[in-house]
């Protein structure tokens, strides 16, 4: 008789104590009236999202079973039309109760997608650049440049109407075996929200006007950007663009009795506080745009084509227009112009370029970029201060692999001397 009343005590403990470790394997458990699921499943109730029992009521002053809350969460993630709020209580649910609805046979979708919430896709590119100038004398110069490229773009999904966004990028310059001091560089990261024809950015993105296709610049900006319409859209932005990232395409020389630079040129990494605004209407074949970029910085004052006499604008003050017609699905034809109203000299930008894209592409352009406003275009070719006729090809040999030749033959504006520039490229995409 002792023994069997001590065997007995001695099974209560060892189930009473192993109780709360087998709880969440075992279906028929109840739900510990602390746990933080009543007060989920108490607000998708009070929403109308879980119907209780099925009789339409919720016992909320009872405990419940493990296996009949996965029979509710159930219920609830076959429904569609429910809030943002409340589908990530669903979720929550979920994931707290995924054992239980495996056990019932529920594909917890959900759950998979979330495993697969982050997204890498990359590329490896090779560039080939060669400027080619003459001098005020007439002496030619030769400039060249191999550059190795990777960059990875990871996409993180933060509920439906939110991702993540982001670039990293490591660079090798190829004559000299040497990368960019080592370091991998976060080029951009922000959240973007998506709401119907409504999408707002916050952190660092693009900077770039598609009403100009570029022609002013291609960066990026750490500020917001909100962007509303169908087939006219609105896009407002506000932030700061850091001067420094225009010398990769922009050198300016300096001069050492004026104490300003032949170009706009970064000074102690000076960052201009930025705001713009453009409008894009695209119907159909036709695309008409619209932009109007603000900068203000004192690197402005040290350029010193900026301004004639004393005057001294720490401004840019840029407006763009462009218009494109697509005329079948292989041509295009697309042209912009701009203009910075607080620039003395040099102080417009235009182009045009009519293109062919179908298992090959091609191009033909005349580009006018003025130093002034032009501020860091996206031309492959890009020269400082420069006009002329620019052609191109690019072909895919292989899946997931793009080739580019680009050749500019022009002028610079202030000498009227040549200025060439042959562009090459190989892109692997993964």
């Amino acid at each position: 008789m002792k023994k069997t009343l001590v065997s007995a005590l001695t099974t209560a403990l060892v189930v009473g104590a192993a109780s709360t470790t087998f709880a969440a394997a075992n279906p028929f458990s109840d739900v510990p009236a602390d746990h933080w699921a009543y007060d989920a499943v108490s607000q998708l109730a009070a929403d109308g999202v879980i119907e209780g029992y099925g009789d339409t009521t919720f016992r909320g002053n009872q405990n419940i079973t493990r296996y009949e809350m996965a029979q509710m969460i159930a219920k609830a993630m076959a429904k569609t039309d429910v809030s943002a709020a409340d589908k990530a209580l669903i979720d929550k649910l979920a994931a707290e109760f995924s054992d239980e609805l495996n056990n019932l046979g529920v594909r917890v979708s959900n759950l998979e997608r979330n495993a697969d919430k982050v997204k890498w896709t990359g590329e490896a590119r090779y560039t080939y650049t060669s400027t080619r100038d003459e001098d005020t004398n007439g002496k030619k110069t030769k400039d060249n440049a191999d550059k190795l490229q990777f960059r990875l773009y990871p996409t993180a999904e933060v509920n439906n109407n939110w991702h993540v966004k982001a670039r990293l990028t490591a660079k090798t310059d190829m004559s000299s075996d040497k990368g960019d001091d080592g370091n991998v560089k976060l080029t951009y990261v922000y959240a973007e929200g998506q709401y119907g024809n409504f999408d707002v950015k916050l952190g660092k993105q693009e900077l770039f006007s598609t009403a100009d296709a570029g022609l002013v610049v291609d960066d990026y900006f750490s500020g917001a950007a909100v962007t509303f319409g169908k087939d006219f859209k609105t896009t407002l932005e506000a932030g700061r663009w850091n001067l420094e990232n225009a010398n990769d395409n922009i050198h300016g020389a300096y001069d050492a009795t004026t104490k300003k630079y032949s170009v706009l040129d970064a000074v102690n990494d000076h960052a201009a506080n930025y705001q713009g605004a453009e409008f894009n209407y695209a119907p159909n074949k036709l695309r008409l745009g619209a932009s109007y970029r603000h900068f203000n910085d004192a690197a402005f004052k040290n350029v010193a084509t900026y301004n004639d006499g004393t005057s001294k604008s720490d401004d840019a003050n840029i407006w763009s227009v462009g218009a494109g017609y697509k005329f079948d699905h292989n041509w295009d034809l697309f042209g912009a112009f701009a203009q910075n109203t607080e620039a003395d000299n040099y102080d417009t930008a235009h182009n045009i370029q009519l293109s062919y894209k179908g298992t090959w592409g091609a191009y033909a352009a005349y580009r006018y970029l003025g130093e002034n406003v032009a501020l860091m275009p996206t031309f492959d070719t890009f020269q400082v201060n420069t006009k002329g006729w620019e052609v191109g090809a690019s072909y895919v040999p292989f899946k997931n692999v793009y080739t580019a030749l680009e050749y500019f033959d022009g002028k610079n504006l202030a000498t009227d001397r040549d200025a060439n520039t042959l562009f090459g490229r190989v892109g692997y995409f993964f």
